[in-house]
């Protein structure tokens, strides 16, 4: 079943989608089909959304239905939009636009490479000497065959005391220590999500959960996040009622790669709603260490669950060091059960030395992570001025957490912009990589994960050859499209 958005839904996204005032402005449909061209390639209107009837538009635009008969013609015309008699109109891209992402980077070592890739630190300086503290623990560990499908007990104590830190109470038997956050995804995909059943993801997402989704032969639905606004609680409940998902993934802090971090009204709102719809809610945690600015943080999602629909995911890749293979699941003791007795069949469990590197470092917690919020927000600070400075016509919001930035650019010149940057040594993520069917072309995400030096010196890179894309080259290579796969 498709989406419904209704008409005055759909004219709060729109805003002030009027064409400006002068002597060559614009006919009004054709301003408003334009408008709505641009929630879709933004991202922020799914695909396959049914769009309101054609009068009740125009009465919450408070415009002629003339006005919105010829918009959507237009849209229509240029593939934006298909219509069925008596079915109605829904959203559509032009033929030959679908994109598809797999969330694959490629590490490289060539030399001058400024690698924006990859949203992740180098590993904190405590690393080795916690890594050879865990040596010396080893030994108690010996006169077992090693195999904890759940984890060992000091981890999964360590990682539970961090969610009673946080006001939420939480025993080791509700965690499951796994090898890595993208495990704990995987292992609560297999459980909870038949092949081709229906999730509802944020647009735009990580990447790698959508690669996570797409081997289970998901049916993919999505809700746009606006970049300055965040979520909109309206939508999204009215998605998650009409479609009735399986699974809702969101990344409530610092979400990736916006930044936004999830209000405490939607959190306390979004588990009955689901529980009311049949939907488990997989809330992935991997940033919420990273909190900027003294920025408070309101309860985890989990908090206000009271049917077991909330499985909360995170690990240490983003706060400590991707090396570290360590992530967990926080969920009921039954589940975590389940989880662990389909875990067999995987890996049988984490190895037990990362987990004891895992527990000696999260002794150290206080430390390490606040030297890491000091460091980001040094970094973050310094690309956001590059990029103001360079590019006064690119807007960004400033992220109160996380380690990324996303910046809507001066035009759907993402993919471009990313192919082009190799060539002089910035590696990019473009925005159709976050998300589905080839929208989200005007931004672009950018970590501040590196030094200071780097990030500046990338944005003046990317200057160089930005302006070189508006110019059509005969011969050129920009002659054939690439597909992000």
């Amino acid at each position: 079943m498709s989406v419904v958005i209704r008409g005055s839904q759909l004219a709060r996204m729109l805003g002030q989608w009027h064409p400006l005032p002068g002597t060559r402005r614009s006919p009004e449909y054709a301003a408003l089909a334009q408008a709505v061209r641009g929630l879709l390639s933004d991202g922020r209107l799914a695909l396959g959304v049914r769009l309101p009837a054609e009068r009740e538009l125009a009465e919450a635009l408070s415009i002629s239905r003339t006005t919105v008969t010829a918009a959507y013609r237009e849209l229509r015309e240029t593939g934006h939009l298909a219509s069925r008699r008596g079915a109605g109109s829904w959203t559509t891209l032009p033929s030959g636009h679908r994109v598809s992402t797999t969330g694959l980077w490629t590490p490289t070592d060539t030399m001058g490479m400024i690698d924006l890739g990859c949203a992740a630190l180098p590993p904190p300086p405590e690393l080795v000497p916690a890594a050879r503290a865990a040596a010396d623990e080893l030994p108690c560990y010996l006169g077992d065959a090693g195999y904890h499908p759940t984890g060992i007990i000091e981890l999964r104590e360590a990682v539970a005391d961090g969610f009673r830190a946080r006001g939420l109470p939480t025993s080791p038997e509700q965690i499951m220590i796994t090898s890595g956050t993208q495990q704990a995804l995987d292992l609560v995909l297999r459980h909870h999500l038949a092949v081709g059943a229906g999730v509802l993801v944020e647009s735009p997402t990580y990447p790698n959960a959508l690669a996570a989704l797409a081997a289970r032969r998901a049916r993919i639905g999505t809700h746009g996040l606006d970049p300055a606004a965040g979520w909109d609680s309206e939508l999204l409940f009215s998605t998650l009622k009409q479609t009735r998902p399986r699974l809702a993934y969101v990344i409530p802090e610092f979400q990736n790669p916006t930044g936004r971090l999830m209000p405490a009204e939607l959190r306390e709102r979004l588990p009955s709603v689901a529980h009311s719809t049949g939907t488990d809610v997989v809330a992935d945690e991997s940033f919420v260490d990273l909190p900027l600015d003294g920025t408070p943080m309101p309860p985890p999602v989990a908090a206000f669950d009271r049917h077991s629909r909330v499985l909360t995911i995170g690990g240490m890749s983003k706060p400590y060091w991707g090396g570290l293979r360590i992530g967990w699941v926080r969920a009921s003791a039954p589940v975590v059960q389940r989880l662990a007795a389909a875990r067999v069949g995987v890996d049988m469990g984490s190895p037990v030395i990362d987990q004891l590197v895992a527990v000696q470092l999260l002794r150290q917690r206080d430390a390490i992570v606040g030297a890491r919020r000091l460091q980001l927000a040094a970094q973050r600070d310094a690309l956001v001025t590059a990029v103001r400075t360079t590019f006064p016509e690119w807007r960004v919001v400033v992220p109160s957490g996380g380690v990324t930035l996303w910046a809507e650019l001066d035009g759907p010149v993402s993919s471009a912009l990313s192919h082009a940057a190799e060539d002089v040594g910035v590696r990019l993520a473009p925005g159709p990589r976050f998300g589905l069917d080839g929208t989200l072309e005007r931004y672009l995400r950018l970590p501040f994960t590196l030094p200071a030096d780097d990030l500046i010196e990338a944005v003046r890179r990317i200057a160089d050859i930005r302006y070189d894309l508006d110019r059509i080259r005969t011969g050129s290579r920009w002659r054939t499209p690439e597909v992000i796969t």
